[in-house]
């Protein structure tokens, strides 16, 4: 396990010799310690950035691009089984989960190698204009140095969101991982290390929000900030942006809506809606969290869920058979038990959970937990918690379901299940989500955009879109006539 930070392509300790506390979320104690970067270390980061880009990265091809991100490809596989291992201790999440996470880390690099190859055959596509005198090339080139802040949940996986399209784009980058779960990411970095990958394409700083995060947002050096994390958050970033005219994506919180049709298959929807809320622990920011069930079904189907749900095995997440591990943290589990406490203040009914499971007496471990009929104004309906809780509602009408869904500040994904393939169509369309899965609920593919609307954030990654984060758009014209302009002299 790494302890340090890796800056322009060697290991280094923290500027100030400050060191994090890695705590295994299935027993709560500490097992490891990472350096713990601050101001003086992001910016020689971001100073090894903007030479490595200035210098030769910048000016790289799409083909050369693409070696190098298959080859980090290849080194992260090579270790595929480790690594989840590794995720499963810093995280909580079970080993399934993790190896999931890790393939999916593996195939983000692969695609978009490709994608940075084909940017070489895209490059000055000629736009045909009006004017026969002129002639006009469209030209896309990389954005510079991007810093880039990445959340718990998925500590592999959402590094490899961020670093493979800057990458493949010819940008150069600074990543910060949560100072809760940095092992993967510094992992990433031994794998490039490997490969030779040039000094200062790819710098990681460990450390807290308040001492990494922010200089990071804030350095002048930076050209794009992205962002991956909660509302609050992802408001300051946007506000230091403004100050000095960043690029930014923000990818921030949900609270997605399931909408399930009296025609469902009550045994599918169940495991899709397990699956939408109890994926991870929850800790996912597209759970499903708000489920909507037609009034006819609803008791048959809360009937079976609830049964579901009290099967789920719970423990750590590198035991047999485990589909339930931890939350990340101390302060991750006492913010959910709060939401829990809320809710049945408020008068919402648990059915199910909401507890410690009495054979696991230490780690950050809840059972999962359904509400039934929380106010509309309630903090569960409203609010993300982020953690194994599913709130349902009842509707009578089409129309009703989707003001329901609709009836949120985020707008980041949901669902609807129904046998009638025209009216989930009609549903998805009048859907304010930037993702809606239909007779499902969670199912990521690099290939297709992923991003929210409203308060969910600001732009789309993953697919082609999150390529073009990292790029910029040059028009170049050329006057091509052979007479002259004659404006002033004729």
């Amino acid at each position: 396990m790494r302890d340090q930070l890796y800056i322009n392509g060697e290991w280094v300790g923290a500027d100030l010799g400050g060191l994090l506390d890695v705590i295994d979320p299935a027993t709560g104690q500490v097992f490891h310690r990472v350096a713990a970067g601050t101001e003086e270390d992001i910016d020689h980061a971001v100073r090894a950035a903007r030479r490595a880009f200035d210098s030769d990265w910048g000016k790289t091809s799409g083909a050369e691009r693409g070696q190098w991100l298959d080859a980090l490809a290849d080194e992260l596989q090579h270790h595929q089984q480790g690594l989840a291992e590794l995720e499963v201790r810093d995280n909580g999440k079970p080993l399934p989960g993790a190896q999931w996470d890790v393939g999916d880390a593996v195939g983000c690099f692969r695609y978009y190698a490709g994608l940075a190859r084909e940017l070489d055959q895209q490059q000055d596509q000629p736009l045909p204009l009006p004017d026969p005198r002129f002639r006009c090339r469209i030209r896309h080139e990389p954005i510079g140095v991007a810093g880039q802040i990445i959340p718990w949940n998925y500590p592999l996986l959402m590094a490899a969101w961020k670093v493979a399209p800057a990458l493949a784009a010819g940008a150069t980058l600074v990543l910060k991982p949560s100072e809760l779960t940095p092992l993967t990411a510094l992992e990433l970095a031994a794998a490039a290390d490997r490969i030779g990958l040039p000094a200062g394409v790819l710098n990681i700083v460990t450390g807290l929000g308040t001492d990494a995060g922010s200089p990071l947002t804030e350095h002048p050096a930076v050209d794009k900030l992205a962002f991956t994390g909660s509302v609050p958050t992802g408001s300051k970033i946007m506000t230091a942006a403004a100050r000095s005219i960043k690029n930014i994506s923000l990818e921030l919180g949900g609270k997605s809506a399931f909408i399930v049709f009296d025609d469902a298959d009550i045994d599918a929807a169940v495991e899709w809606i397990l699956f939408g809320i109890f994926w991870n622990q929850g800790q996912v920011c597209s759970a499903t969290s708000r489920l909507l069930v037609q009034e006819n079904i609803a008791a048959r189907l809360i009937e079976r869920l609830v049964e579901e749900t009290r099967k789920i095995t719970i423990g750590p997440g590198l035991q047999p058979g485990v589909l339930l591990g931890p939350l990340v943290s101390q302060g991750q589990y006492d913010k959910v038990l709060g939401y829990i406490d809320q809710g049945l203040a408020s008068g919402a009914r648990l059915l199910t959970g909401g507890q410690r499971p009495g054979h696991l007496q230490e780690g950050y471990f809840i059972q999962p937990a359904i509400f039934d009929e929380p106010g509309h104004n309630s903090i569960l309906w409203r609010e993300e918690v982020f953690g194994p809780v599913l709130c349902i509602k009842r509707f009578k009408t089409e129309e009703q379901a989707v003001q329901m869904a609709n009836a949120s500040r985020f707008g980041l994904a949901a669902a609807v299940m129904s046998a009638d393939l025209h009216r989930t169509s009609r549903v998805a369309n009048q859907l304010r989500a930037g993702i809606v899965w239909v007779n499902c609920s969670q199912p990521t593919f690099v290939e297709a955009p992923w991003g929210g609307m409203k308060h969910s954030g600001i732009g789309r990654e993953l697919g082609q879109w999150g390529l073009n984060n990292y790029l910029e758009t040059k028009q170049v014209t050329e006057y091509i006539d052979d007479r002259p302009w004659g404006w002033y002299l004729k």
